[in-house]
């Protein structure tokens, strides 16, 4: 399958408006809300939770954006988002996405009666299933687990019909910023 690599934020923007209408699952037996509700819900929650880390915020963002790329690949979609925004927003919002996976499988392991929505129920098995021990240990040595829990939190609160959760276009400045952020600084010589 074809990488794809989004390079400017007006690229991402437009990515993310093709999510409207765009469903996690193909034949729209997923989560009740499209993937763009569902990105903006999941980025203003981490908002409201962590007003200061824009990464993070964007990371909840884009964190789905494998599902617009190649429909139907559960258990690669967070790899394939990653993969679409590093070189644009950066490592660590990258990792932050890949990780938002393995925070689902970390938290049913951690939390057994934790409920998922059916189609997250659904796709855990493609996934992996819960982590086993040996897994939660290495997770939770990440640096990124915390936050990646957070996102986990997050995307799975951010599936409400009919919620406002504010407009796309809100999030270009914020997109821009983390961009410029990731963007790797000249070596000035005096």
């Amino acid at each position: 399958m074809e990488r794809v690599e989004l390079r400017t934020v007006e690229e991402l923007m437009a990515a993310l408006h093709a999510c409207r209408g765009a469903w996690d699952a193909p034949d729209r037996s997923g989560d009740p809300v499209d993937l763009h509700d569902h990105a903006l819900q999941t980025a203003a929650l981490l908002r409201r939770g962590r007003p200061s880390d824009k990464e993070l915020q964007v990371a909840g963002l884009v964190h789905d954006l494998g599902h617009l790329l190649c429909p139907g690949d559960d258990a690669g979609h967070a790899d394939r988002a990653a993969d679409a925004v590093r070189g644009l927003l950066g490592e660590r919002v990258a990792r932050l996405v890949r990780l938002h996976v393995p925070a689902k499988r970390y938290l049913t392991a951690v939390e057994p009666g934790r409920g998922l929505s059916a189609q997250s129920a659904l796709t855990l098995g493609a996934q992996g299933g819960p982590m086993t021990p040996h897994e939660v240990a290495a997770f939770e040595a990440d640096p990124l687990a915390e936050d990646a829990v957070a996102l986990r939190q997050a995307d799975d609160a951010g599936k409400v019909v009919g919620l406002d959760a504010g407009v796309l276009d809100d999030w270009r400045p914020v997109l821009e910023l983390v961009a410029a952020g990731s963007r790797p600084t000249a070596a000035y010589s005096s």
